[in-house]
């Protein structure tokens, strides 16, 4: 089996896995807030989820360093199976569908559990980055990291409908139960993979050797003013992005019953599915960075767009627009610290930057969902907003997430056309051009 191929059945396993653990996530969040009508709660899951993920990785990345890829893989699939095994007996004998409270402590071990085994799955997009490094040559990476943004939108096109669908009909136990055979079917999957350039990069003979590891990482980060400024600048967008993480599915399931809100979720992640295919069809360009901040702009610009309206359709123009060019973002980050960074020390970069850009959303997460159900949703229901922009922008709970979106849309637009302009780009770039290693 060549390269390619190997890369290839990797990818397809990985594709599997994020179906799954994306599954309990988005039928997570419908099934809460359907069962509680609490911005409040999901907001707090997806913060739940996003500080999990920016802890952990922290550690994660060192973790693929020191072990075999295949065997990362492997360890992340069977923590997520005992995670789900465990949510699934707190839902048989603490729970009842009937009587969900946001207070229940058997709830929200529930919600920890399930995100626990989602977040594991984390790990896999780490050690994922790392096997383009082992498999394929340097002119070859940007088109498998396309690839790799077309498998992510993939996966989030299938969960969107399945878990709409699974939710309306049947409810969240039939998720855990798919998902707890999905996994055991991964793992069969992943054995009959024979990845013989599997390698390990850094031998560490210690926990403690892994936290040294990491100071020494991020004192030669902070070297590198261009490195740290492209990670500074995906924090800047998760900062951001917490906003949506938090209100869109509230925002969507105001508009639309959850069956349908699967559903239109799933089309437009065809979106996502197609621009990760133009990145591996056509690049990115000669400066991956530019192509970044180019589609950022567009991006948050659409953002002050599709909330004008309380519509269905401006908010999947919206939606569209933002998984089109998401696989550019992710792609271009991911092609630039392959190019700058030697590969045995790439774990640890992929997972401290993932852990400092994670970092910024549950921050956003957990402020935000109180502030549009205390001060935004009232202000555009009952309060000021109503007579002073109601007339053209509408009035109820879901102008008030609409709201908050525009204002996330702005701040978006402006620093990204600022940063754009700032002396660290032009550093990054000439760092990348000139295929300069930080280390």
């Amino acid at each position: 089996m060549n390269n390619i191929k190997i890369f290839n059945a990797i990818l397809r396993n990985t594709l599997y896995a994020a179906i799954c653990n994306s599954l309990i996530w988005f039928g997570l969040i419908f099934w809460v807030f359907l069962n509680t009508k609490s911005v409040l709660a999901t907001s707090w899951i997806s913060g739940i989820f996003a500080l999990s993920t920016a802890v952990s990785s922290l550690f994660l990345g060192a973790y693929v360093d020191h072990n075999k890829k295949k065997d990362v893989m492997k360890t992340s699939t069977v923590f997520s199976l005992c995670m789900y095994i465990l949510a699934l007996g707190v839902w048989v004998f603490f729970l009842k569908e009937s009587s969900i409270l946001v207070t229940s402590i058997y709830l929200w071990i529930f919600i920890v559990l399930c995100m626990f085994g989602s977040v594991a799955g984390n790990i896999r997009i780490i050690a994922l980055s790392t096997t383009v490094s082992i498999l394929l040559d340097e002119k070859d990476r940007g088109f498998a990291n396309g690839k790799v943004g077309a498998m992510n939108g993939t996966a989030f096109a299938v969960t969107s409908v399945l878990s709409g669908l699974l939710i309306g009909f049947l409810g969240i136990e039939f998720v855990l139960l798919f998902v707890i055979l999905g996994t055991i079917f991964i793992l069969y999957d992943l054995k009959r993979i024979s990845f013989l350039q599997d390698t390990i990069s850094i031998i560490s003979s210690s926990f403690f050797d892994t936290l040294r590891g990491f100071k020494k990482t991020m004192q030669e980060i902070k070297k590198s003013k261009g490195l740290f400024f492209l990670i500074f600048f995906t924090t800047w967008n998760n900062f951001l992005g917490g906003v949506f993480m938090a209100l869109m599915d509230p925002y969507g399931l105001s508009l639309v019953r959850v069956e349908t809100w699967g559903i239109i979720i799933g089309v437009l992640s065809f979106s996502f599915i197609l621009g990760g295919l133009c990145v591996s069809k056509y690049g990115l360009g000669k400066n991956p960075l530019k192509t970044m901040f180019l589609v950022n702009t567009i991006t948050w610009f659409t953002c002050i767009l599709f909330p004008l309206q309380s519509s269905i359709i401006l908010l999947g123009f919206g939606m569209f627009t933002w998984m089109f060019f998401f696989p550019f973002v992710e792609a271009s980050e991911q092609t630039i610290i392959q190019k700058l960074i030697p590969f045995e020390k790439q774990g640890r970069v992929f997972g401290f930057a993932q852990s400092i850009e994670s970092s910024a959303s549950p921050v956003t997460t957990f402020i935000i969902g109180p502030l549009a159900q205390l001060i935004f949703i009232p202000f555009m229901t009952y309060g000021k907003g109503v007579d002073l922009i109601g007339s053209w922008f509408g009035s109820g709970s879901d102008r008030g997430i609409a709201l908050v979106f525009m204002c996330a849309g702005i701040v978006g637009t402006i620093a990204t056309l600022i940063l754009w302009r700032s002396k660290y780009f032009k550093i990054l770039s000439k760092q990348y051009l000139l295929k300069e290693q930080v280390f």
